[in-house]
């Protein structure tokens, strides 16, 4: 669709910010949501092109995933233009929108050029629709060797200020959330200093104590990397990281909903502890996503992939496979819960914890027209990004 024509998309369930049209419409124009209601308000309404549907259907803001590494065979570390566009144009496929790309620990050199590469890549013109990256998920090195995970331990670093800061400079502002272990020497330090300039403090890969965790909220810590893994786990006399998402509602907490990486249940208790308001769904995924099983690279390790698990030869995860849209039917499937909670979990939360949600989102006149259409299954039926359609029904077109 050209930039300056309208589109009406009518005769669909709406989920917009204030509750649900059953049977409603939402009106685009120039990549902007310009009203929005029910069915029966759109006598009035004219627009260039008309997309009729039905109440079986669901338009829902697009999802927002803060925690991706690659997809279909690309990966933020490889540092090159094509990788990030390959992102980009594969996540509307699965009804996302707008991404972190997410990096991985690795030697300064290699950050440092994946930082570069996403500023330029940030700074180009973008012809085709396309998933828009929003900024950088910094995971690692900052963090604790006990935790790594699939984390490279050769390269864990000690929190650095300075560092910090240039590569910060470097990715031009855009490092919006780092995955970092507060209890490392200067963690803090770097804590206080992240929160001071907007930037979402992450704990992840951490082996802090309840305490420990307890200081690090009191200096600025907002956000769960991937609960439950890469941390130290729950015990009933030493809560440990785990145990402190649970406790603080203070701490939004990713969850990557694959049966995976957290047993069903667990799942379902988080959900009843947290609630949708303190959830952010996650996908973690790493290049293997979108292609056959086989032998791939994270962070210069090889990883295997099969039966829908991506392992380091010692059997660790590294990363998923996941889709964003498989995640929200798991998320139903484990917990009952809504549609209308899913769209808080996988966009409103995540728009509102990367300073974003005057812009993305959720469904209201005035925010970019980031949208979402399932079917009556959840599945992906069409993805707009920017008011523009990027996927549509099997293909990117």
């Amino acid at each position: 669709m050209n930039k300056n024509k309208s589109l009406l998309i009518t005769n669909i369930a709406v989920y917009h910010e204030d509750g649900i049209f059953e049977q409603g419409f939402i009106k685009i124009k120039d990549g902007k949501i310009i009203n929005i209601g029910p069915v029966t308000d759109t006598a009035d309404q004219e627009a260039d092109e008309v997309i009729s549907l039905t109440p079986d259907f669901s338009l829902v803001p697009g999802f927002i995933d803060i925690h991706i590494h690659g997809v279909k065979g690309a990966d933020t570390m490889d540092g090159t233009q094509s990788a990030l566009s390959t992102m980009a144009c594969s996540l509307p496929s699965e009804g996302t929108t707008s991404f972190l790309a997410t990096t991985i620990t690795q030697a300064s050199d290699q950050i440092e050029a994946a930082l570069s590469n996403a500023a330029t890549y940030s700074s180009t013109i973008k012809k085709e629709p396309a998933a828009e990256m929003l900024g950088i998920h910094l995971e690692g090195p900052f963090i604790s060797p006990e935790r790594a995970g699939a984390q490279p331990l050769s390269f864990i670093q000690e929190p650095d200020l300075s560092l910090f800061e240039r590569w910060q400079q470097l990715s031009g502002g855009l490092i919006k959330l780092v995955t970092m272990a507060p209890e490392r020497e200067n963690g803090l330090e770097l804590l206080r200093y992240l929160k001071e300039s907007g930037v979402i403090a992450s704990i992840g890969h951490s082996d802090a104590s309840y305490n420990e965790i307890q200081k690090a909220i009191s200096k600025g810590l907002s956000h769960v990397t991937h609960l439950y893994n890469g941390m130290r786990g729950f015990h009933h006399r030493e809560p440990g990281v785990a145990g402190a998402a649970l406790a603080h509602h203070e701490l939004k907490v990713e969850m990557i909903v694959d049966g995976i990486h957290i047993h069903p249940a667990i799942v379902k208790s988080t959900y009843r502890t947290k609630g949708a308001s303190e959830i952010i769904l996650i996908t973690d995924a790493m290049r293997a996503k979108g292609l056959k099983d086989g032998t791939y690279d994270l962070g210069g390790q090889k990883v295997q992939v099969s039966n829908q698990k991506a392992l380091l030869s010692d059997g660790t995860l590294a990363g998923s496979i996941l889709t964003m849209n498989d995640a929200i039917k798991n998320m139903i499937q484990y917990t009952g819960c809504s549609l209308q909670e899913i769209t808080v979990m996988a966009s409103e939360n995540p728009a509102k914890q990367i300073g974003m949600w005057n812009q993305k989102g959720s469904i209201t006149v005035g925010k970019d027209a980031d949208l979402t259409i399932l079917d009556k299954d959840l599945n992906v039926v069409f993805t707009l990004c920017n008011g523009k359609i990027a996927y549509k029904g099997g293909s990117n077109k």
